[in-house]
């Protein structure tokens, strides 16, 4: 029984997944969604065959937007049994899992979004069409889904507070340029060059694979303390007086909903009176 409603799957061969997000209007991710990404890992650590799975989105505007904060005070359920929160528990897992997962970006990513990047093992992002950010302090919270760690390992501490504290929105050249991605491609060009590279990769031994990802998993992967740590700093700031009197005017500017001010997030943000 097909229990998803957010992601599709299209098994191109029985070692390679297209996994496709649709969350309208704006492909916000909620308790829901993490869910089904839950709900998918068990379904692709069970899988004998797979080897690499590619996620991506079927709204050009939006890969994933960012966390739902109209749904922040719900709590997230897991299909099964974890001594980890699940947000915490779906990126350690998918860093850690024996399938190699590719994120290939159109569209805006920010917030829980960019951090789901993160989590990926690669991403490959529209040169015309991707928008990077982290705009969670200039709404009064810190990130708390592993872009402190991810960042901080990818970037540099220097150009990661950069990213973090201005909250601003990077295009995908400035994100190549910084490590945040993989490669910038031109969209015209992009699902070839992904689909190129998956197919190449999956026709390369499933245990050999395996191994290398173990080994390269070593080092540059944050442990669940770290995430934990950076989850309650989330929690304390989300939940401190000065955001919860701020975020109303974030929501009444058109925070969650289509249109100018969640396309430009960045820009409105930083000039918000």
């Amino acid at each position: 029984m097909n229990t998803l409603t957010q992601f599709s799957v299209d098994r191109k061969t029985p070692a390679y997944w297209r996994i496709t997000f649709h969350n309208p209007p704006i492909n916000l991710i909620d308790p829901d969604t993490i869910f089904e990404l839950l709900t998918l890992l068990d379904q692709m650590e069970a899988d004998s065959e797979l080897k690499i799975v590619v996620f991506d989105s079927a709204d050009p505007d939006y890969f994933m937007a960012h966390y739902d904060m109209a749904r922040a005070g719900e709590r997230q359920r897991s299909p099964k049994e974890s001594e980890l929160p699940p947000w915490i528990d779906f990126a350690t897992r998918l860093s850690n899992t024996h399938v190699i997962s590719i994120a290939q970006i159109r569209g805006r990513t920010r917030g829980l979004g960019s951090e789901f990047a993160l989590a990926c093992d690669m991403r490959f992002a529209s040169q015309e069409n991707a928008v990077f950010g982290q705009p969670e302090v200039a709404v009064g919270v810190v990130p708390g889904g592993g872009g402190n760690e991810v960042l901080s390992h990818l970037v540099g501490r220097a150009r990661a507070l950069e990213i973090i504290l201005s909250a601003d929105d990077y295009d995908a050249q400035t994100a190549e340029r910084y490590g945040w991605i993989n490669r910038a491609i031109p969209d015209a060009d992009l699902e070839d060059f992904v689909e190129g590279l998956v197919r190449r990769i999956s026709s390369f031994d499933r245990q050999t694979l395996q191994e290398a990802k173990r080994l390269l998993t070593r080092t540059g992967v944050p442990d669940a303390t770290e995430l934990l740590e950076s989850r309650a700093a989330f929690l304390s700031t989300a939940t401190a007086k000065t955001t919860q009197e701020f975020l109303p005017k974030v929501f009444a500017k058109g925070l969650g909903k289509r249109g100018d001010f969640e396309f430009r997030l960045g820009h409105h943000v930083g000039n918000i009176d």
